[in-house]
């Protein structure tokens, strides 16, 4: 029996996709749900997976722009499987069998398996062990592995005993250091040119960012930011935070609950104009830039004025790795009515953001330096951020935008500002 491979929906206004390439070969056998086609849309990167175990044949080559719902192969169900693959036996869980070979190539000493200890209890070194991580330990027959850890604290946990035996593996693998080989020239000393085929994310980006520039009034306004009480809150409570939450606290959740603290104030920098009227949501849907092999992508996280920090960090994370891994799904880049990007981690001083349309602002951070600056007279070194808000002056006006950039400033110098809805708290407290 032949079953049709068809090319998904990509989304309602999206007509035509471009088949970016196949993940094995014509004639292969393949599995069912194993994954066989990568499509490129406008908006993302989705892929198609086998309906039904068989032999797969491709009709339509990679790089073919097509439609949704047509045709572009086959698979025969049946084909005869290929010997050995008939039966699947049923595998450990992928993280202890991933790492059980390069644990014994590393020369962690191991022990017949035996039960984990329900109860932590401090070994010889005074270490504990979290009961996933002696689960861990039990599965790979791992004993005494305090000399190869580097944990945070006294409690070990199944994170560190990975990174134990990756960072071992590794060593390993890499053997005694040795002279550097001479750098071989791969660029220059030729003539050649090569040519490489815009993706259709691309495509559709350059046409989003000229019309930008030619449809909407768009401006700059900038400020510098003392980003000393974020980066000491987040010494102080890092540690705490990653055992709580399982992520380290980064900069940019606190620039995005600052934002949604700062937009009923400015409702403008999230509005919108929309058949000569402007509209204003009563919530914001962040839109957070991620820089991904296929492109920048936008990712959209629903309803931010309603999360704390911490789950706008988890939510960014998790939203940033979706976008790499091309997990990320068509309604997760749509929509969004105000916009964040961070060039800093590029290395980037100052930019001028472009507007992701059809908002009307969009955030940009840049690189922490420290600088001189004047406190109370006196000249301190202190970490600094320069800030852009890029904005449509035709539904903001000058004094929405430096009046929002300017109380993102306030609440990122004073975090305790977040609990008060962007006021002064001692103002807060004596109702003024």
């Amino acid at each position: 029996m032949l079953i049709d491979i068809r090319v998904p929906s990509a989304g309602e206004s999206i007509t035509q996709v471009e088949l970016a390439r196949w993940l094995v070969e014509d004639g292969a056998y393949v599995t069912k749900d194993q994954e066989i086609a990568e499509i490129d849309s406008d908006k993302a990167t989705l892929t198609i997976n086998a309906e039904q175990a068989g032999r797969l044949r491709i009709s339509v080559e990679e790089g073919t722009t097509t439609e949704p719902g047509k045709i572009i192969g086959q698979i025969d169900t049946e084909a005869a499987a290929p010997e050995g693959s008939a039966k699947a036996v049923p595998a450990p869980a992928p993280e202890a069998k991933q790492a059980e070979t390069p644990a014994k190539e590393a020369g962690l000493k191991t022990e017949p398996h035996k039960p984990a200890e329900k109860k932590e209890e401090p070994s010889e070194s005074g270490f504990t062990f979290s009961p996933q991580a002696q689960k861990l330990l039990d599965e790979l027959g791992i004993a005494n592995p305090q000399g190869h850890l580097n944990p945070g604290g006294k409690r070990i946990t199944r994170r560190d005993i990975l990174a134990a035996i990756a960072r071992q593996y590794n060593k390993e693998q890499d053997g005694p250091a040795s002279a550097p080989a001479p750098a071989t020239p791969s660029w220059g000393g030729s003539r050649n040119e090569e040519r490489q085929k815009m993706s259709t994310l691309r495509k559709k980006v350059a046409e989003r960012l000229v019309a930008v520039k030619n449809q909407t009034a768009m401006l700059t306004t900038f400020n510098e930011v003392d980003m000393s009480a974020v980066m000491a809150l987040r010494k102080k409570y890092q540690k705490a935070f990653q055992e709580q939450y399982g992520i380290k606290l980064g900069i940019m959740s606190f620039f995005a609950k600052a934002v949604t603290v700062a937009i009923p104030h400015f409702p403008q920098v999230n509005g919108r104009i929309e058949d000569n009227a402007i509209v204003l949501p009563d919530y914001a849907d962040l839109g957070i830039a991620v820089s991904t092999p296929k492109g920048l992508m936008v990712p959209v996280i629903r309803n931010a004025e309603r999360l704390s920090l911490p789950e706008l960090e988890l939510k960014i994370a998790g939203l940033a790795q979706k976008a790499r891994d091309n997990k990320i799904s068509i309604e997760e880049l749509t929509g969004g009515t105000f916009s964040i990007t961070n060039g800093g981690v590029f290395g980037s001083m100052l930019s001028t953001p472009i507007i992701n349309p059809p908002q009307s602002a969009i955030l940009g951070m840049h690189n922490i330096v420290e600088r001189p600056v004047a406190i109370n007279g006196r000249v301190e070194i202190r970490p600094v951020m320069y800030v852009a808000l890029s904005y449509d002056h035709r539904i903001i006006d000058g004094r929405e935008s430096v009046g929002f950039l300017v109380k993102i400033k306030e609440m990122i110098e004073q975090p305790e500002r977040m609990l008060f809805g962007g006021k002064d708290p001692l103002g807060s407290l004596l109702k003024l």
